[in-house]
């Protein structure tokens, strides 16, 4: 899961980054409106948690030109602005969620496990395909019968997957998801990730489409 961060407290910002990295979250911070609206253009994210108090842009502003251009990422407002006409300005002008600061980190990650599951079409914080489960709350996979908790980074490899079963994702598409602009990718990260994965729920958890890249199958399929 990509995550775009808009917010010009570098204090706050600092925070909340952390805790998306050690959440599994591959998150890029931007300081200002201008910058975020750059960002957007790539639409490699998948979901924005917006500051609306903002340099150069103001956020509502910002939100306003993201919606009318057609762009689709769910969108948390974090801000300090907490009256209901403040709250009904945001969500009226495309928010999917409207979060007032200070706030607990662990509802944000919450809420942003609610989005995702709007995003993948899920009910509950499982993610599930054929006999493969993963709950994005515990980071906990099932596979048939073998059950184990997964790294941050095998959980967010193997939720990008689950994401899209079926759908064969490449190498450049798999790392988009697991690491941010200012880390550095090792060249066989995806790989060592997803024997990772494998060793410990079963070779067959994901396929290889040699060439192309990796998927979860739709359906229980334990052809290598």
């Amino acid at each position: 899961m990509r995550i775009l961060l808009v917010e010009d407290d570098e204090m706050i910002g600092d925070a909340i980054l952390q805790a998306l990295k050690d959440a599994a979250y591959a998150t890029d911070w931007v300081r200002d409106g201008e910058s975020a609206m750059g960002a957007l253009l790539g639409r490699e994210h998948d979901v924005v948690l917006l500051d609306l108090n903002l340099p150069k842009r103001d956020g509502i502003d910002l939100l306003r030109v993201i919606r009318a251009g057609g762009s689709k990422p769910p969108v948390i407002i974090l801000t300090a602005r907490d009256s209901v006409e403040d709250r009904i300005v945001g969500l009226d002008a495309g928010a999917d969620d409207y979060l007032v600061k200070p706030f607990e980190i662990g509802e944000l990650l919450a809420r942003l496990r609610a989005v995702t599951r709007r995003l993948g079409d899920h009910g509950d914080t499982r993610m599930t395909s054929g006999s493969l489960t993963l709950d994005s709350a515990t980071h906990i996979a099932v596979y048939g019968n073998t059950e184990c908790r997964l790294t941050s980074r095998e959980f967010a490899l193997l939720s990008a997957l689950l994401m899209r079963p079926g759908t064969v994702l490449s190498r450049s598409q798999l790392e988009r998801k697991l690491y941010a602009w200012q880390e550095q990718v090792e060249s066989n990260a995806v790989e060592v990730l997803i024997h990772g994965i494998r060793k410990k729920l079963g070779a067959s958890v994901i396929r290889n489409v040699r060439g192309v890249g990796w998927l979860v199958d739709k359906e229980d399929n334990h052809a290598l």
